[in-house]
């Protein structure tokens, strides 16, 4: 039965300012170097607190259809590894509302998932180190865990916090030409090729330096990746474009709101857009 607690927290969208691909490992992994970066705004999680040590998940929104709520959804997941930290009995009625597109290179599970962990940690009052748990489950969630900017290695899971200037509140347009893309296909058409390492010491360096190695491969797959990055690229006042994780969602930082907001109007009616900031480090 639900009690009284009740909580709400935001899965904030991830980016990916530069992924650079090094190499495939031998456990099928790929080693990684990216600057995450995540946007004030997401899918936004609820839930209830039981205390039959039942979880439930409900899921709404625009993109609901594109989810299952059933046992392998990984806000289920996340919640029933919490439980084994939890309270005797300690349960949920958790409702995602799912605004972001799935499979669409900005988080997505992974982002739901660590929301989860967040917010069930609350109103369990939960007091453990849950990076190990996020680990477990995806190797995106550690870093969206704090959902800071922040510098991934290893498979995206060993994370370390970056302040880059000028960053945290930039206006941000992120952009999805309506096509989902699975990370195995993107990954599996990466040509592995290590083109060196990630320089992330300011914005400058990410622009001029920084790429997505999965780039090519993704847009292999989606071609409407490059018209977002053409339509992207030539807006007044963007200061980058590119593409996010492995697609097929683009994103763009801007000098103004103004600019940001001009652009977002001017782009083809069908697709998604999402505009909002860069969340504060």
């Amino acid at each position: 039965m639900s009690i009284a607690a009740y909580d709400t927290e935001i899965a904030y969208a991830k980016i990916n300012l530069a992924l650079h691909v090094r190499r495939r490992r031998a456990d099928g992994y790929h080693d990684i170097e990216s600057v995450f970066a995540f946007a004030e705004d997401g899918d936004v999680l609820s839930a209830a607190a039981r205390c039959d040590g039942i979880l439930t998940l409900a899921i709404s929104g625009p993109f609901a259809a594109g989810l299952d709520s059933q046992s392998d959804n990984l806000v289920l997941q996340a919640g029933r590894a919490l439980q084994k930290h939890g309270p005797a009995g300690a349960g949920a009625d958790i409702h995602l509302v799912k605004n972001l597109p799935v499979a669409a290179g900005i988080g997505g599970g992974s982002a739901d998932a660590a929301a989860t962990l967040r917010l069930l940690a609350r109103l369990w009052s939960v007091d453990t180190d849950m990076q190990h748990i996020a680990a477990a489950l995806g190797s995106d969630v550690p870093a969206c865990l704090p959902s800071r900017t922040l510098f991934g290695t290893g498979r995206g899971e060993e994370i370390d916090f970056r302040e880059i200037a000028g960053l945290s509140g930039s206006p941000l347009l992120l952009v999805n030409p309506g096509k989902g893309l699975s990370t195995g296909p993107v990954f599996a058409g990466w040509d592995r090729q290590d083109r060196g390492v990630l320089a992330a010491k300011n914005l400058v360096d990410l622009a001029s330096d920084g790429r997505n190695d999965l780039y090519p491969s993704a847009a292999l797959l989606v071609p409407e990746i490059d018209d977002v990055l053409r339509c992207l690229s030539v807006q007044p006042g963007v200061t980058l474009a590119r593409m996010s994780g492995s697609g097929a969602t683009c994103f763009a930082l801007f000098e103004s709101v103004v600019a940001r907001d001009a652009a977002a109007s001017a782009l083809p009616k069908q697709w998604w857009r999402m505009a909002t900031r860069i969340r504060s480090s």
